[in-house]
């Protein structure tokens, strides 16, 4: 089955598992087992052994320890122990009344999560859970869902950081660029530069940035998010009712310290992005021969250890201010465990997602829906816009957007410089949009789960309320490679997306104003 059409079945079985029952784990389970299944021909104590396999490799593989997943999932563990200490010191509380003051309505503490979320643009993992510890009392006390919030950082973590050349996304790209261009003989560009000019066909994220900011100023509530939305405010509930999916939310666990000021938040997270960043350049220093340039050294940084290490500064930070503040205090090794539990969900569905990639890499999935595209007989004027669909598709139903860039750009560019070469730097951009797209919208891709689980939110909230949205940007960005492809060229398509999308939110705020 492998390579086959149904080896689309278990992506397609969690996917409905997931929206119809918000049941994430037992969804991925199934998806897990029914591919498991299928990769050994429904014998089940094969099948068993291979799921076993998939879980034990997530921790050894080849005859070692696989660090870089350790590293993540210890750093989400410090994550919730760095946050349960400014919790309990009173840091997020005093953050809380001191934006209250400054900040005076929900659009300001919406737009505080949108702003950082372009700002900080060096890496997804950590721009979805720095953001999510600064922006989370300011949302909180104006009573911003937890949705929402997931939605704003969602929606410019990866966009902002697969534009940026400098950053771990930007770096891994340009590298696959430079293969490719060798590899099909294109002489025209140099790497970087062909980066550089595919930032205007990138037209999803621009609509996607695009809509983040006119749902703010419009107060584009669509579908889901509006329940979310006036139960927050109506009721001050902020998180689903279900706590169960929802990591790293600690108000009823412990008692706020009275005594909290702003630097028990401030400084444990300065000292985390602090660290983290120093980590990346100096990993990236080491692992590179030649890495002088800032562009070589993120190529070459390890993020997965940088991050580790930025959560290990700030936990220590973050316990040493607590440990100064007055009796009486909740005791250390309480505060200690009620973070780690608090992100023991997160960890749990990123693990399950971790393994369901696997099987569904093993039934060669990707593989699948790229060779419908070589051998369709398509006019090369749609050519982007079926790139930017596949490669949606594709990243929809594996989770990675990494992982259909390895698969969908070199095709890309293969088809491209065979049909027409003019096409190739557009087509690749159609395969980054695609894949942030898919991404967006997969209930078992890694930044989707770290979105959900730096804003507090529950997993399936995020993944319901986000979709809408996502498209809502990729119907603009579809549109723009259409015409992309008709006209040749680039600006023209991305203001006519950008259009498109701005006509939409219009519409939808003139529509929410005469039904509410």
């Amino acid at each position: 089955m492998e390579g086959t059409i149904y080896s689309v079945i278990p992506a397609l079985l969690m996917l409905i598992l997931v929206i119809a029952t918000r049941k994430v784990i037992l969804s991925l389970g199934i998806g897990i087992l029914v591919g498991a299944f299928m990769l050994t021909q429904f014998n089940l104590v094969e099948g068993f052994n291979l799921v076993w396999e998939t879980f034990y490799t997530i921790f050894f593989s080849e005859g070692e320890v696989n660090t870089g997943n350790l590293y993540l999932l210890t750093f989400l563990i410090l994550l919730g122990i760095t946050t349960a200490f400014m919790t309990a010191s009173g840091g997020s509380r005093a953050f809380g009344l001191w934006a209250i003051e400054k900040i005076k309505s929900r659009r300001g503490a919406k737009l505080i999560p949108s702003l950082l979320g372009i700002m900080i643009f060096i890496d997804d993992y950590f721009n979805a859970l720095a953001v999510g510890q600064v922006a989370r009392p300011v949302t909180d006390r104006h009573k911003i869902s937890r949705a929402n919030l997931a939605y704003y950082i969602d929606s410019t973590s990866a966009p902002i950081t697969v534009i940026s050349p400098i950053s771990s996304w930007g770096a891994y790209i340009i590298g696959t660029i430079g293969y490719i261009l060798a590899d099909n003989g294109i002489e025209n560009y140099q790497a970087l530069e062909a980066f550089i000019l595919m930032i205007p066909a990138n037209f999803y994220v621009f609509a996607a940035l695009l809509l983040v900011f006119l749902t703010i100023f419009l107060k584009l509530d669509i579908g889901a998010m509006r329940h979310h939305e006036k139960r927050a405010l109506d009721t001050g509930e902020v998180t689903n009712l279900d706590k169960g999916n929802v990591p790293g939310d600690l108000n009823d666990e412990f008692k706020e310290h009275n005594n909290g000021r702003i630097y028990h938040l401030v400084l444990p997270i300065a000292a985390l992005i602090l660290g983290t960043v120093t980590s990346m350049v100096v990993t990236g220093i080491q692992n590179g021969e030649n890495a002088t340039s800032i562009l070589s050294i993120f190529e070459n940084t390890d993020v997965n250890i940088s991050l580790f290490l930025g959560g290990l500064a700030a936990v220590v930070l973050a316990a040493a201010l607590y440990f100064t503040q007055p009796t009486p205090k909740s005791g250390i090794s309480h505060v200690t465990y009620e973070g780690i539990k608090a992100m023991l969900p997160a960890i749990y569905i990123l693990v399950f997602a971790w393994m369901i990639g696997d099987v569904i890499g093993q039934l060669e999935t990707g593989e699948y829906l790229a060779e419908r595209v070589t051998q369709s007989s398509i006019n090369t004027a749609y050519l982007p816009f079926l790139l930017f669909i596949v490669s949606g598709f594709m990243a929809l139903s594996t989770g990675t957007s990494w992982g259909t860039f390895g698969i969908m750009l070199p095709i890309a560019g293969e088809i491209a410089a065979v049909t027409d070469v003019n096409l190739i730097l557009p087509a690749l951009a159609a395969v980054l949009a695609g894949s942030v797209f898919g991404d967006h919208c997969s209930p078992i891709s890694d930044t989707t789960i770290l979105s959900s689980t730096g804003a507090g939110a529950n997993h399936i909230d995020h993944v319901i309320t986000q979709l809408p949205y996502a498209l809502i940007a990729a119907a603009g960005a579809s549109i723009g490679y259409l015409v992309l492809g008709i006209t040749g060229q680039v600006v023209f398509p991305l203001l006519i997306t950008l259009v498109v999308v701005f006509i939409v939110g219009i519409l939808i705020h003139l529509m929410n104003r005469q039904k509410y």
